[in-house]
């Protein structure tokens, strides 16, 4: 392939996830441990990355169920050092699917990176049967190579993914991400990258956001967003409670709420009540719905403000990063 030629050297940074999982027996694909294969074996069991220009580099080994903001501010550090420097031409990153899409979004959207980061995956441990890990992690390396990837894309089962649309939409096929309404950007195929739509150029002229990124790394924590979803007798129990909970112990008080609606965002009229009220006490609600796909369209002015397209899990970072002043 052409890219094996090319001077620049791509960058791996492991986080452990099913793609370095291991099960006791072959054929288990359910019943494994994640994160038990260091990122310098899973590039070892890819034969045709053997004499590439690549650096490895172990940031975490978590099951990605566990994935938190202090992973996410060393991950946000490392990923920053290395698009600095002149001879990587992007970063690859193997993650869990759980929350990959969670991690695509907080970085696109901390570091508004003008390289390509590459978030890959597998649906399948690494001692499955016929393991997707592999072909997933060397089709990331292509992309992260290619002259016309930039920003943070996502890469599983052949299709690449921009971080602000990207989901996961099963629980168990190896094809287990979409971008909704959007559609992937493009696809690898043969080891060369089909663009579909070119990813948006970033206006800034850094390498990365210094600014945003400063802020992230001198945080103790992300702002507490609690996350809920209406539904048929859904009422304001909830809100109340974690507002009770947080006048005793103020720790734990949300300063955010996002609430997965129904249909165009219409919620329970008593879930309603108790989120217009948190609000009135301060708390920042931002509303949206929980339908795969499509957004809230706004209509007449309503009293709690929508998610502007995002999915709820993107919007809780969203409105979490926003309470940090990004």
């Amino acid at each position: 392939m052409g890219d094996a030629k090319t001077p620049l050297r791509r960058v791996i940074l492991g986080t452990g996830g099913t793609i370095a999982g291991r099960a006791s027996r072959a054929g288990d694909n359910v019943g494994y441990v994640a994160g038990q294969v260091s990122a310098q074996d899973l590039m070892a069991a890819v034969p045709p990355l053997a004499g590439w220009p690549l650096e490895v580099e172990q940031v975490a080994q978590i099951d990605s169920k566990d994935m938190g903001f202090a992973v996410w501010q060393r991950l946000a550090e490392r990923v920053a050092h290395h698009l600095a420097r002149e001879d990587v031409a992007g970063v690859v990153i193997t993650h869990g699917t759980d929350t990959l899409e969670e991690t695509a979004f907080f970085l696109h959207t901390v570091l508004r990176p003008g390289k390509p980061v590459v978030l890959t995956c597998a649906m399948r441990p690494s001692t499955a049967l016929v393991p997707d890990g592999p072909q997933n992690l060397l089709d990331a390396v292509t992309v992260a190579g290619d002259p016309r990837a930039r920003g943070v894309l996502a890469v599983c089962a052949g299709g690449v993914h921009a971080a602000e649309h990207v989901t996961k939409v099963h629980s168990y096929r190896v094809d287990a991400f979409d971008s909704g309404d959007a559609g992937p950007l493009g696809c690898v195929e043969e080891g060369v990258v089909r663009w579909f739509h070119a990813p948006s150029a970033q206006s800034q002229a850094e390498v990365v956001d210094a600014r945003r990124l400063e802020a992230v790394m001198q945080a103790g924590a992300m702002p507490r967003v609690a996350w809920m979803t209406s539904h048929a007798d859904a009422d304001g129990t909830q809100v109340r409670a974690m507002l009770a909970y947080g006048a005793i112990h103020p720790e734990a008080m949300p300063h955010g709420m996002v609430v997965a609606g129904t249909g165009n965002g219409t919620l329970h009229q008593a879930l309603e009540a108790a989120l217009l009220a948190a609000q009135a006490q301060g708390v920042q609600v931002r509303r949206g719905t929980r339908c795969a796909r499509g957004r809230v369209v706004p209509g007449a002015a309503g009293a709690l403000e929508d998610t502007h397209g995002l999915a709820p899990a993107k919007a809780r970072i969203a409105l979490a990063l926003e309470l940090m002043g990004l």
